[in-house]
């Protein structure tokens, strides 16, 4: 058993702070679930020389979504994320 199993966390952040934060939660047991713009996704993932790089190493053991916050369906699919963190 890990010391964070069983917690439940939406990350919602971009870039660095919020999405290690999720990793380190990730690391240590929590499921993560990544919420991510359409087409550009973090903005992470098109830092550095190597594409994807600094993404593969933030985004390790997170689950993904892709949601559309400007829309009623997306805004909709975000609030049952968050009903369903507090369980």
């Amino acid at each position: 058993m890990q010391a964070l199993q069983g917690l439940k966390v939406l990350e919602v952040g971009n870039i660095i702070a919020g999405p290690f934060c999720g990793t380190l939660m990730a690391d240590f047991g929590a499921e993560v679930i990544k919420v991510e713009t359409p087409k550009t996704g973090d903005l992470i993932r098109n830092m550095g020389r190597l594409q994807d790089m600094w993404y593969a190493v933030e985004g390790r053991n997170k689950k993904n979504i892709t949601l559309n916050l400007k829309s009623d369906e997306g805004k909709g699919i975000l609030w049952d994320l968050i009903k369903r963190s507090n369980e």
